[in-house]
């Protein structure tokens, strides 16, 4: 299983802990097989997890972004020891357009709905996603044609929460092809619970209810 195989990776405080959806998205990056030889961005990285299992898998080259510099400094050393070369770098997904085209894009965004500012560079930003979850997202759709070359393919992990068919309306809008490729219901981890009653007020989660589910979005460009 991924969780065995990354069982070493450390997380510093203040940084997002690989879970069910980065475990759903690495499962996804293997049964996708499109990494080797490639180029590969990681958009939000927090601990590595994605850019390392990229670079595991014989990754050309990888570049990851996080807005965190705790999250970069804890990608950077989680990358050293499972050795292999990761570029790491503080920045934004704004940022991350001017760094070239890529041949595959991973990205485990922010997602939860929330109407929390979203201002500094805290652990809340590694989940709160605006009133519809959509803030990282939306942009991430807005950039795709800057970031995934052509032939390229994106992997994005949505909760059911941040309107994933939206994702697919809007990549196939820039003309890329667009399609759910996996699930997982998972039972709420702290975040989701410590955000239950808001979601429940905003009609968002039915009364009672304390699971979700994880669902990645594959984006293709031709």
């Amino acid at each position: 299983m991924t969780q065995t195989r990354f069982a070493h990776i450390e997380v510093d405080d203040g940084v997002y802990a690989p879970q069910d959806d980065s475990w759903l998205l690495c499962d996804a990056l293997e049964d996708c097989d499109v990494v080797a030889g490639r180029r590969v961005l990681d958009i939000c990285t927090g601990s590595g997890i994605l850019a390392i299992e990229a670079a595991l898998k014989g990754a050309r080259e990888v570049v990851a972004y996080d807005i965190s510099p705790a999250a970069v400094a804890c990608a950077s050393r989680n990358a050293e020891r499972a050795g292999v070369d990761v570029d790491v770098r503080l920045g934004t997904l704004s940022d991350a357009r001017y760094a070239g085209l890529f041949d595959v894009v991973v990205s485990n965004p922010p997602y939860v709905p929330s109407d929390a500012p979203l201002e500094g560079t805290g652990p809340n930003r590694a989940w709160d996603a605006g009133a519809n979850g959509r803030v990282v997202l939306d942009e991430l759709c807005e950039l795709a044609p800057d970031l995934l070359a052509p032939g390229g393919t994106m992997l994005i992990v949505h909760s059911e929460f941040s309107d994933p068919p939206q994702t697919v309306r809007r990549m196939e809008e820039v003309g890329f092809t667009a399609r759910p490729i996996a699930t997982r219901t998972v039972d709420f981890g702290p975040v989701m619970t410590s955000y239950a009653e808001r979601l429940e007020a905003a009609g968002l989660l039915e009364p009672g209810r304390r699971e979700e589910e994880l669902v990645v979005i594959r984006v293709d460009r031709s």
